[in-house]
């Protein structure tokens, strides 16, 4: 049986996921999900899902005639029945609230993602005129507070890959695994910090992606669309290095063609490549919290300031807009606009 790429399989979990998430929500939501499957990725299928499974709880908790009907049961005109200010009222819910006995928090960053959820979920029911109102329309998005961006200083960047290469402020135990994956950390680090690519898009590679004659890798963006990123020497001889190890282990099955493979032979998953930048960069900064998108931020920081062009570093990030490129690296380019100040001179001292 030929192997699946990461891609594609991550995809047919993705559907067997929402497959199940769907039997506890309302039936007619089945509709929904089909309608908007050609224009978004199954991984945000699957976050619609979890948000309107909170929507549908808060409505069979909080609506009186809901009391004695199953969420699976709840027909679509319940829709109609709802006002916008019940939707601020769910919003103001969801900064704190208890399922499953867990408590549950949502700052504004969930709070608007579950709203576009709403939104998205209201449109399509209002479009195809299944219902008559749209509420969710009314309600404004919570206004994101802009936070700074956390990025590597150039000395830290040096002192965490010294840090994965030699494991210097690690015990004695974790030095003595580190010396089974080194090699594989030293490429993994190299080529996040010196490409920018996504976790996902790293941990999604295989041997056969990456072409040492023109020094790229092939990536699938967000989005499914596959692109190449090109990389300089330090990350060649990095991975030449890994691939000369890599060669003598033996995948398990359904891992064959996979690039990073962890101690159990199986492809590297973005949660261990999580742990893994957590544990690394823990030694070389306390006060910054590094993970491997802070490592693409680093990136795209570095490659700002050497070339001043932000639509080439919106296009190598993989920004379909450059607006969010601009957004991220602002502080930079008002630097750069304020250095302007002084090199034009008007009279010659």
């Amino acid at each position: 049986m030929t192997e699946r790429n990461y891609h594609d399989q991550i995809n047919i979990d993705n559907t067997e996921k929402l497959r199940k998430l769907l039997e506890s929500l309302p039936r007619f939501c089945r509709d929904f999900f089909r309608g908007i499957e050609p224009t978004t990725s199954s991984r945000t299928r699957i976050a619609y899902a979890y948000d309107l499974g909170v929507f549908f709880e808060f409505l069979k908790n909080t609506n009186p005639t809901l009391k004695n009907t199953e969420i699976p049961e709840i027909r679509l005109d319940i829709l109609d029945q709802i006002r916008a200010i019940d939707i601020e009222e769910y919003l103001e819910y969801l900064s704190y609230y208890k399922s499953d006995s867990k408590e549950r928090l949502n700052a504004e960053n969930g709070k608007k993602r579950k709203l576009v959820s709403l939104r998205s979920f209201y449109s399509y029911y209002f479009k195809k005129e299944m219902i008559q109102t749209n509420p969710a329309a009314l309600i404004s998005v919570p206004k994101l507070h802009e936070k700074s961006i956390v990025r590597l200083d150039v000395d830290e960047v040096v002192k965490l890959l010294d840090e994965v290469e030699h494991a210097q402020n690690m015990t004695k135990t974790q030095q003595k695994f580190h010396e089974k994956t080194k090699i594989r950390d030293l490429a993994l680090m190299t080529l996040l910090l010196g490409t920018g690519i996504r976790v996902s898009e790293c941990v999604g590679l295989d041997i056969n992606d990456i072409d040492f004659e023109n020094n790229g890798i092939k990536i699938r963006r967000k989005g499914g669309y596959e692109v190449i990123v090109y990389f300089g020497d330090e990350v060649r001889e990095a991975l030449q290095e890994y691939l000369k190890e890599r060669k003598k282990m033996i995948p398990c099955e359904g891992h064959t063609n996979a690039l990073f493979l962890s101690i159990q032979m199986k492809r590297l998953n973005v949660r261990s490549v999580e742990n893994l930048v957590k544990k690394y960069a823990s030694t070389v900064t306390k006060l910054k919290k590094i993970t491997p998108h802070k490592l693409r931020s680093t990136y795209g920081t570095s490659l700002y300031r050497e070339t001043g062009d932000i639509y080439l570093v919106a296009d190598v990030l993989g920004h379909k807009d450059v607006n969010t490129t601009k957004k991220h690296y602002a502080a930079i380019e008002d630097n750069r606009r304020r250095s302007a100040a002084n090199v034009v001179k008007l009279r010659k001292d």
